[in-house]
């Protein structure tokens, strides 16, 4: 999977299944949603109790889907800054089937740091770009 130092393991639900016997296509956004908060936590961006402390925002995603998860499959996604700008940053993200190492499905997604109070975007905080920065360079 190359150059991503985080992972996140992602629990396929029941739920998560459609009609055509694997994971809906919505439920990849869900996935990479997970993964990213997870992401945040880890790197103490974000401590988990109030979304309007995050100071995120999603500004645009995409998903390239190629191959179906299935039901109980072991997949993680591996998730990766890989562009920091002054009020934005994009992730990547990289779905895998653990056992095999299969990619599943890629993505990206630019998120805005945003001050919700106030209804704006801001610059991306100082602490913000130093934890990525050391962590994604390691």
């Amino acid at each position: 999977m190359g150059n991503y130092h985080f992972y996140h393991a992602l629990e396929i639900r029941y739920a998560d299944i459609d009609a055509q016997g694997h994971v809906n296509n919505a439920k990849y956004l869900t996935y990479m949603e997970q993964a990213r908060m997870a992401y945040f936590l880890h790197l103490g961006m974000w401590d988990g109790a109030s979304f309007m402390d995050i100071g995120t925002i999603l500004a645009q995603t995409t998903v390239n889907y190629l191959a179906p998860i299935r039901l109980m499959q072991p997949v993680r996604a591996g998730v990766r800054v890989s562009r920091l700008g002054n009020k934005s940053l994009t992730m990547a993200y990289c779905l895998e089937d653990t056992q095999t190492g299969q990619t599943l499905a890629t993505g990206e997604s630019v998120i805005v740091a945003y001050d919700y109070r106030h209804h704006t975007s801001i610059p991306l905080p100082e602490a913000w770009r130093q934890a990525i920065t050391t962590f994604e360079t390691h």
